[in-house]
């Protein structure tokens, strides 16, 4: 079951395309740029000026792919800002929230739930869906237009990394209230009807590139909304839009491997090849974790995570299951497969197979998984 290096089953920071490594890794000695004849272009991306030509045409071009392979509506802006999706938390409400409109938030786990406090302390803020009741194994029915009317925006986790599931489809709401987004972890996975969400924001560091960088992208018109009370200059969505995102430093590097990554999956055929891939690397576990009685899914059919596929071992007991689990791990760790304890809110497993999860990787925890429920 080995490969020549380990399968990395981790949640995030999360794999990168082999061809991704060897672009940086040259990058970072030398850019190189083909065309480019300037001084710059003979440095690393590590300490050219993000005022250079050379790194000007790395980040539009960065922009331009955000567009044609993500499927962003050109009616919305690109921002690279920083501070992960967590500042966004915040950001939102800052920008949005207008004065005397609630905003509303589905809650589906443990993001959700901390987009929420933040919410809470910048205004009011409504909850007009949820799974907690089930331990957050499914996405709930989406409400009707009533229960959001009148909003400032209604925002939704489109995946839940931890538990396991994911919005088969964005939502689509009635009147003129925004849909925010936060994307992070599913953000090209598949092909997805972006001009739904009026607001969308995605850590990098599970499909697009590392940490430290965050793409926001959000309907222009939503730059002349007056929020509800004053916005520092650094939080305003505004103040990066105007400035194409160099109002300050960006984070060149991580613009740099989102470029690549791009590249990558437009070379490889777009989200549309690279959906129907995801498709056939989650169904070939669901359909084991199915057929199983040792192993048991925690997220329910037609709300599962085409990113995240997370379940639990069975036991006659909590001590058993805890101690197959353990073991499980242990063997799957001598094997080569990185990354697969569950997060501790659902326990168990968890198998992260974002976009540049090779499929013969699945293959080879299916094996295994095979072989250790024959000897259990």
């Amino acid at each position: 079951l080995m490969s020549t290096r380990p399968y990395n089953f981790s949640a995030g920071p999360a794999i990168l395309p082999p061809v991704v490594f060897e672009r940086t890794s040259e990058a970072v000695r030398r850019l190189d740029v083909p065309g480019d004849t300037s001084l710059e272009s003979q440095l690393s991306i590590l300490e050219i000026s993000h005022r250079s030509k050379t790194y000007d045409a790395i980040h539009q071009e960065a922009m331009e792919l955000c567009h044609a392979v993500l499927g962003i509506p050109r009616t919305h802006a690109i921002l690279f800002l920083q501070g992960g999706a967590s500042l966004q938390f915040a950001m939102v409400p800052m920008n949005l929230r207008i004065e005397g409109k609630a905003a509303c938030y589905v809650d589906t786990g443990a993001w959700s739930k901390k987009a929420i406090a933040e919410s809470k302390q910048l205004g009011p803020t409504e909850v007009i869906a949820s799974s907690a009741d089930t331990r957050y194994d499914r996405i709930p029915a989406f409400p009707s237009a009533d229960a959001y009317a009148g909003a400032s925006y209604v925002h939704i986790t489109t995946n839940n990394t931890i538990f396991g599931t994911e919005y088969a489809e964005l939502p689509q709401l009635e009147g003129d209230v925004p849909l925010v987004a936060d994307m992070s972890s599913n953000i090209g996975d598949r092909p997805m009807l972006l001009e739904r969400v009026a607001l969308g924001y995605a850590g990098a560091q599970k499909n697009l590139g590392p940490s430290g960088l965050t793409l926001v992208f959000l309907h222009r018109d939503l730059l002349a909304r007056e929020p509800a009370s004053p916005v520092p200059t650094m939080l305003r969505y505004g103040t990066h839009a105007e400035n194409d995102s160099l109002y300050n430093t960006p984070n060149t590097f991580g613009v740099l491997v989102l470029l690549n990554v791009l590249r990558w999956i437009r070379d490889e055929g777009g989200t549309q090849a690279i959906g129907a891939r995801n498709q056939r690397k989650a169904a070939k576990l669901y359909e084991l974790l199915d057929t199983s009685s040792l192993y048991q899914a925690h997220a329910q059919p037609g709300s599962r995570s085409l990113m995240n596929v997370t379940w639990t071992l069975a036991g006659k007991d909590e001590d058993e299951s805890a101690a197959r689990t353990k073991r499980f791990l242990a063997e799957a760790e001598a094997a080569g497969m990185s990354g697969l304890k569950g997060h501790r809110s659902v326990g168990g497993c968890r198998a992260s197979i974002y976009n540049a999860f090779p499929e013969e990787g699945v293959d080879a925890l299916c094996a295994f998984m095979r072989e250790f429920e024959r000897k259990a």
